[in-house]
């Protein structure tokens, strides 16, 4: 009965859910290379021949139990000896996608014992290999011999279940071969191989499953999370690139107008100056007319004096003719007209210089909209050192503290770095250095050497500026570079571009630069280093403070 019931589901099955009359154009076009050309069925357990033919692995091995040759039943090349076949994985794979993709239809599963009225199938049996109704199921709870049967879920392709071979329930799975097997299998074509319960495979591939879904589901939140991190920091670069837009035109309105200012007074001392030069000429043309007609009055006087007769008369007024004339010194004329010009050219330099500042100022306006809060941090900072409470101030004590010597702590050098470091964008901080006469300022590489002696340049991580003896300023450069300072910083900016390789460094009371590296290549964090200098018996004892940014006007 088993029999002929599974033969006669299988001629059924062929009859109304035959794959390839119910493909789409493409599917069906696909489904003629993944039939067996024996059975001119879809594969089942497809393996492949060494000449590279494709079969059914129960067919091929049914043609070659029934021939004394081992043949192709394909192209017919005869092979000498008898090939191991291995179930070709990536063609069952293919199959078993064209028939998830194929639109089969989804039919109900009848009973097969109900003669007339056939009724729902609840549950199907892979030992009988048969479905049944509630009724006719019924011996199968009742009859012991019959509850030892394999029952599941009611399903139309039953075949599918049940060895093709030996037509007993594919209970256990082949690890070696990865396919399904029964109980005669196991002991003939997969002899000696990793054989296990369906069951255990089943759950153990539920578990991979289980897995997978969570490393998918980790990815799904990993990406939502890297979008939305995406969009923060579109929205925080579009708001910084707003704020930034408007501190520049701010800045730059504000210095278009000194300019402005200043070309309008320039312009107006010029024109002072124009009519006054022009006054002065008018002046001196008239006196220089004048002396010009007392000359040539004393010419004639003294032409009519070299032809007298009167000796006595020639005598008497010979002083007075000679006598000094009060005239004017010309050469000092030139030299007003002079001075004139180089109060001119003198206001032309000031004008410049003011100009100068106003840009610097505009400058460093622009560097402070990236401050940032800086605080020191003790586990760098050399045992000599003394911090505040609030982490803003560091000087040294002359005192060696008992302190844990961590890889990070600085020593003997007395240096302290700040707390957070910077791996991208731009960000200032201001130090107050008044009242010392040695100090050190700028930023680090985080892997800087911090023990025994150090060299301060970029090619090892520093970008340090530094004053000694009270008046020498210095950027650690490479060679160092001498600083000609107008004043005396008592405020220091610093400011660094990540991407652009850059610090630089500012006097901020009086908006001037002081020096800058440029064309640096970062590539790790950068931290703030503040470097106070040794006590020097009190000469040197201020510390140096981070101080809130005051921004200028």
């Amino acid at each position: 009965m088993a029999e002929s019931s599974l033969t006669a589901r299988k001629t059924r099955r062929q009859s109304i859910e035959h794959i390839p009359p119910l493909m789409s154009s493409s599917m069906s076009s696909l489904s003629e290379e993944i039939q067996c050309s024996v059975c001119l069925d879809v594969f089942t357990d497809p393996v492949s021949t060494p000449c590279g033919h494709n079969f059914c692995k129960i067919c091929l091995n049914k043609c070659w139990d029934n021939s004394q040759t081992y043949s192709c039943p394909y192209c017919k090349e005869t092979f000498k000896q008898r090939p191991d076949l291995k179930i070709n994985t990536t063609l069952r794979e293919l199959v078993g996608h064209c028939k998830k993709k194929s639109p089969e239809k989804t039919t109900e599963v009848l009973c097969d014992i109900c003669e007339e009225r056939k009724l729902k199938a609840l549950k199907s049996c892979l030992v009988c290999q048969s479905s049944y109704c509630e009724t006719h199921l019924e011996p199968h709870l009742r009859v012991t011999r019959l509850k030892k049967h394999k029952l599941m879920d009611p399903v139309s392709n039953l075949e599918d279940y049940i060895c093709q071979k030996h037509e007993r329930p594919l209970d256990l799975f082949c690890r070696d071969d990865q396919t399904c097997v029964c109980s005669i299998c196991s002991v003939k074509d997969h002899k000696n191989h990793n054989t296990v319960p369906i069951e255990e495979e089943s759950q153990e591939k539920k578990t991979e499953l289980m897995k997978t879904q969570k490393d998918v589901q980790l990815m799904i939140q990993n990406r939502i999370k890297k979008i939305q991190d995406i969009k923060h920091s579109a929205e925080i670069r579009k708001r910084n690139t707003e704020k930034e837009k408007a501190v520049r035109v701010e800045l730059f309105t504000d210095l278009i107008r000194s300019i402005e200012r200043h070309q309008t007074e320039l312009l107006e001392m010029m024109e002072e100056q124009q009519k006054a030069a022009e006054k002065q000429e008018q002046e001196l043309i008239e006196e220089l007319e004048q002396e010009i007609t007392e000359l040539k009055m004393r010419n004639t006087e003294l032409e009519q004096l070299s032809h007298t007769e009167d000796h006595l008369h020639l005598l008497q007024i010979h002083s007075y003719l000679y006598s000094s004339r009060n005239t004017r010194n010309w050469p000092e004329i030139s030299m007003k007209t002079h001075e004139s010009l180089e109060t001119l050219r003198r206001a032309l330099t000031q004008l410049k210089d003011t100009i100068d500042e106003k840009l610097t100022l505009t400058e460093l306006k622009w560097m402070q909209q990236y401050a940032v809060d800086v605080t020191l941090d003790p586990d760098t900072a050399q045992p000599d050192l003394i911090l505040s409470d609030d982490g803003k101030q560091v000087r040294d004590g002359d005192i060696r503290q008992k302190l844990p010597d961590k890889p990070e702590r600085f020593d003997p050098c007395p240096c302290v770095l700040g707390k957070e470091g910077f791996s991208s964008g731009r960000f200032y901080f201001e130090v107050q250095v008044k009242g010392k006469t040695d100090w050190g300022l700028g930023v680090v590489r985080e892997s800087i050497n911090r023990k025994g002696p150090i060299t301060l340049r970029p090619r090892d991580g520093y970008w340090i500026v530094w004053l000694r003896n009270g008046d020498e300023y210095k950027a650690c450069d490479d060679p160092r570079v001498s600083l000609s300072l107008r004043v005396k910083p008592q405020r220091v900016g610093v400011f660094v571009d990540y991407e652009e390789g850059l610090v630089s460094f500012y006097d901020v009371e009086s908006s001037s630069h002081i020096y800058s590296f440029t064309t640096q290549s970062f590539t790790e964090k950068l931290y703030p280093l503040f470097n106070p200098c040794l006590n020097d018996g009190g000469k040197n004892s201020s510390p140096l403070i981070i101080t809130p940014v005051s921004y200028n006007k």
